[in-house]
């Protein structure tokens, strides 16, 4: 069985108190707790501070560009899919860059499981908005206040019947880990999207802030009850719900695909030969 040690990786660089460090500790306790070892799956991310997030753990790993974290981590699943495929990315990375890929990969309901790191702000540039920061919020970059609409990713997840969607929060590390549990074991594709503090660029949305607002759905609360999960996805500023918001049963997209259900495409015979003449026209 893996220990917390197999996971011990770089010596994390993010800003002291940064609610980062509570998803390395929750996410690797969830891969010890489901006997999951660094070589059993592969994270993709893209740039920002939670695009750092696999260097500080140990795993396979591809770290690629702005806003492309979930085309990579398709490509790797519908190339093996008997192997676990993780997408870590910030709300700047995925809902900004990355928004239509997002909305493709939920579309598709690809067995990726996808983890936001949702600090409101875009840390690694040092504090510009992002697209889920308050509306009115003040920044370098928006000096009279943001004038766009806060960007709501649960309420487009499910509009869109992602068959998978969970918000947690930083500072609830073990209702996180949970959370992590059963993204990993939901079969189809899984938005988890995390409630994390910037504690040196983001005054406003504090780890006080979000403790004197979010609550844990209660355990009679029905996640397939679909109107009723976009109700709660409205939720915010006096009241935040935590949990799983939303739970649906639909196949996956590459449990769809005659050609690969039987093997995965990395244990196919390939035959050079058969594509020698078509390369030939590339060079």
């Amino acid at each position: 069985m893996p220990t917390l040690e197999d996971y011990k990786g770089k010596t994390p660089a993010w800003c002291p108190g940064c609610g980062n460090f509570s998803i390395l500790r929750a996410f690797n306790e969830a891969m010890v707790e489901l006997g999951l070892s660094p070589h059993d799956f592969v994270i993709v991310s893209g740039i920002g501070q939670a695009g750092k997030f696999p260097h500080y753990t140990r795993c396979h790993t591809f770290n690629g560009l702005h806003g492309r974290t979930l085309p990579v981590a398709t490509g790797i699943k519908l190339a093996n899919h008997t192997l676990k495929v993780f997408a870590v990315a910030g709300d700047g990375d995925c809902y900004g860059e990355g928004g239509n890929h997002l909305i493709h990969a939920i579309r598709r309901n690809i067995d990726v499981k996808l983890f936001i790191h949702n600090n409101q702000i875009y840390g690694l540039t040092k504090g510009q908005a992002s697209p889920t920061s308050m509306k009115g919020m003040v920044t370098k970059t928006q000096p009279f206040g943001v004038f766009s609409e806060q960007f709501n990713p649960l309420a487009m997840a499910i509009a869109l019947n992602c068959s998978f969607v969970a918000r947690g929060f930083a500072g609830d590390m073990e209702h996180l880990k949970e959370l992590i549990k059963g993204a990993i074991n939901h079969k189809g594709f899984a938005l988890v999207d995390i409630l994390q503090p910037c504690v040196s660029f983001n005054k406003i949305n504090t780890f006080e802030w979000y403790r004197q607002r979010v609550y844990r759905l209660s355990e009679d609360y029905d996640p397939f009850d679909r109107a009723k999960a976009f109700e709660k996805s409205l939720e915010w500023d006096e009241k935040i719900p935590i949990g799983i918001i939303y739970k649906t049963t639909r196949p996956s997209y590459e449990r769809q695909i005659p050609v690969i259900i039987q093997k995965p495409i990395v244990e196919q015979e390939f035959a050079f030969e058969k594509i020698k003449d078509l390369l030939g026209k590339f060079y």
